[in-house]
């Protein structure tokens, strides 16, 4: 089912992330238990062979140009008050 070596509890995942996260990087498969009782799995994401796999299928299109366009000359807009006064509004 998982690797009981690599077995973590929560609260050493949260004050050493980075150093869990470089062992998910390097292929590694990591259970976080919450009192002894595993509740989730860090596996490595390979993204590119899945977005080369769906642009085969027609799923999604690769991008015309590589590079990422420029927002030069857009006009930003400007608040005028808080987000919450502005949700608070919305809601009412």
């Amino acid at each position: 089912m998982y690797n009981l070596a690599m077995d973590v509890a929560v609260s050493a995942l949260r004050s050493g992330l980075a150093g869990w996260l470089e062992r998910v990087r390097a292929g590694e498969e990591v259970v976080v238990t919450e009192r002894g009782v595993p509740v989730a799995r860090l596996v490595p994401v390979d993204a590119a062979p899945l977005l080369e796999r769906l642009a085969r299928e027609g799923v999604l299109s690769k991008p015309l140009r590589p590079e990422r366009p420029k927002a030069a000359d857009v006009r930003r807009v400007s608040a005028q008050g808080s987000v919450a006064d502005f949700v608070g509004e919305q809601r009412r």
